[in-house]
């Protein structure tokens, strides 16, 4: 039977970021071992994707950055837009195949960390430590024993909760025939998109080059669309609102990503863990995960090379997680009308400013301050009958 001090389930942002962090000899301590379980080829393994956050100075993976942006802009359903230096921070995007390919140049010299491929069946307990049962390439069944066990595989289906709001969304990496993007600018969220009875809608521009860049359509609702929903959102984005006239799509992506205030517990086992969206990485007012699971990852290696128990820390705090259960309540009733709350919000608050909150990096008072520009009565009433609310699981 294979052993280890550290299994680490899933090789997507998640376990790729833990392992990569537990790389390497420890100044002070043997480093522990560590296997890397990998889906093999197939459906199990998801497509290439994009990950963007926002940060001050260097970071651990700027080699993996594809671009970043110091200028974001809002656009409001009419009017001007509205545009804001995020100086010190930047607005970093990364290509899931470009940070795989930066872990794996790494992780292949390590005296440490072993990738494994092998379809993940269970993780149980037992009086010795928790095993992982799993079946080899070739339908072989193997086991794996560990001290510890770091599980980054989506979960199967969602916590209960009070509120969930499904962000989907689909993109085109587009190519244009003549100038049509201002490389220094990226589009967080253009509302010039007609917007869905249930929830809001916005355009996505994060540009690449003058004739380059990903643009996407994104809602915030109760329901997914077809292909062909996605794919008239986006002509009708590209061609209506953008005006970007003839242009080749050059690669897509999709997306799907739960905000929920679902709890969603790090710790599932005396030893076993869960890290990144399946752990609460994910911030439920934005779907912003790649922070998030960096500081859970960052955490439980520095435990883990010091001898302590290693459960990662939510990713994000009490009050902020509160905040987000009010604004996704808020959103979902109706209460509030989402593209004026961010049209507002990015018009009064400083720009990073609004950031570091939106990544709960921020004070008591700077909440507050930020606060006071929401809608205060239907947020107060939301704040106050949310406590009373069953929480149901997703349908």
């Amino acid at each position: 039977m294979l052993k280890t001090d550290v299994a680490v389930i899933g090789a997507g942002a998640a376990g790729l970021s833990l392992a990569h962090r537990l790389n390497g000899r420890a100044p002070a301590a043997p480093a522990p071992s560590v296997i890397l379980l990998d889906a093999p080829p197939g459906p199990l393994r998801p497509a290439p994707r994009t990950w963007c956050f926002w940060g001050a100075g260097r970071g651990r993976f700027d080699a993996a950055v594809r671009s970043q942006w110091r200028h974001l802009r809002v656009r409001p359903p009419a009017g001007p837009a509205i545009q804001g230096d995020i100086a010190p921070l930047r607005y970093k995007m990364i290509r899931s195949d470009d940070f795989e390919t930066l872990v794996a140049r790494d992780l292949a010299r390590s005296p440490n960390v072993r990738r494994l491929e092998a379809i993940v069946d269970t993780v149980e307990e037992t009086p010795s430590g928790p095993r992982v049962l799993m079946t080899r390439p070739d339908g072989s069944l193997d086991a794996l024993e560990a001290r510890w066990v770091f599980d980054s595989r989506p979960l199967g289906s969602l916590p209960a909760a009070r509120t969930t709001v499904l962000q989907h969304f689909h993109g085109w990496f587009v190519r244009t025939a003549r100038p049509a993007f201002d490389t220094g600018t990226a589009d967080l969220m253009d509302f010039r998109t007609p917007q869905p009875a249930d929830g809001l809608s916005f355009g996505y521009v994060l540009p690449t080059g003058p004739c380059e860049a990903l643009v996407e359509y994104t809602e915030f609702s109760p329901h997914v669309l077809t292909d062909s929903g996605y794919a008239a959102a986006l002509r009708h984005y590209a061609a209506d609102v953008l005006s970007l006239g003839d242009l080749d799509i050059v690669a897509t992506e999709t997306g799907l990503i739960p905000m929920t205030d679902a709890p969603m517990p790090q710790r599932v086992g005396a030893s076993v863990f869960r890290i990144g969206a399946a752990g609460g990485a994910t911030r439920p007012s934005t779907g912003y995960t790649f922070a998030g699971l960096q500081r859970q990852t960052r955490a439980a290696a520095a435990a883990l090379r010091q001898g302590r128990d290693p459960v990662p820390p939510a990713a994000h705090s009490v009050r902020a997680r509160t905040m987000d259960a009010v604004l996704l309540r808020a959103l979902d009733s109706g209460r509030i009308d989402g593209p004026d709350l961010f049209c507002r919000l990015f018009a009064r608050v400083p720009p990073a400013r609004l950031l570091r909150f939106l990544d709960g990096r921020t004070n008591l008072l700077e909440d507050l301050a930020v606060g006071r520009h929401a809608p205060v009565g239907p947020m107060l009433r939301t704040a106050v009958e949310l406590p009373w609310l069953p929480r149901r699981p997703f349908p």
